[in-house]
């Protein structure tokens, strides 16, 4: 007996419902009374719901109508059933989404972010005086916060003011005899939640529980 796996068959139009949901659309056209075709169509459209019940929005309408477009993209815009909405036309089938604009400019520092790019622009921009000193301080106590999440546990107030001056391209220059304020030392600066810890926060010990709970 020859074993078949997935990846020897076609690549599946809507991956995210799986190869049998697929195959159940497709087999649609096979039935050949009206409404058994229908009954079939919506109770493949429940298990659809049932697979993407913890990812659709509150608006219950919108889900349902996003579900009814996919089993018709499944199955083929001329699929006859009797649906709560019409079917999508084809041409929604064959058109491409437009592309999102996108940077064409390198971020120069990826551990500060673009938006520092943008900051440091502004104050570029800013007449010399108190209000520009004090921009640029605050603007190097947030770069040295962000450095030490994402570098070491210390850093020289020296090397936030040249990646200040370096990322402004010469256009700024940091007062001559600024300081920083010294970090305390019970202070703490961690990366942000990357989701890697499956929605429970260290100190959500009762959720977890119940969710081990609920799976005994």
């Amino acid at each position: 007996m020859k074993l078949y796996y997935n990846t020897e068959k076609e690549p599946i139009k809507m991956p995210e419902y799986g190869r049998y949901i697929l195959e159940m659309a497709e087999g649609l056209k096979d039935i050949e009374d009206r409404e058994k075709r229908s009954a079939q169509a919506a109770a493949i459209v429940r298990a659809m719901a049932i697979l993407c019940a913890q990812s659709h929005s509150q608006d219950k309408e919108s889900f349902e109508h996003k579900l009814w477009d996919h089993l018709y993209l499944m199955a083929g815009p001329d699929l006859d059933i009797d649906s709560p909405w019409p079917a999508p036309e084809e041409v929604q089938f064959t058109t491409r989404p437009v592309p999102l604009p996108m940077k064409d400019t390198r971020i120069r520092a990826a551990h500060y972010g673009r938006n520092i790019e943008k900051i440091i622009d502004l104050i570029c921009e800013e007449p010399e005086g108190e209000v520009k000193t004090s921009l640029i301080r605050a603007l190097a106590v947030y770069m040295r916060q962000q450095y030490l999440i994402w570098n070491k546990d210390s850093v020289a107030d020296e090397t936030i003011f040249n990646d200040i001056e370096k990322l402004a391209g010469g256009r700024l220059k940091v007062p001559e005899g600024m300081t920083l304020d010294k970090i305390a030392a019970d202070a703490s600066f961690s990366r942000p939640n990357l989701g890697m810890n499956n929605g429970f926060g260290k100190g959500n010990r009762d959720s977890r529980k119940k969710f081990k709970g609920r799976k005994k």
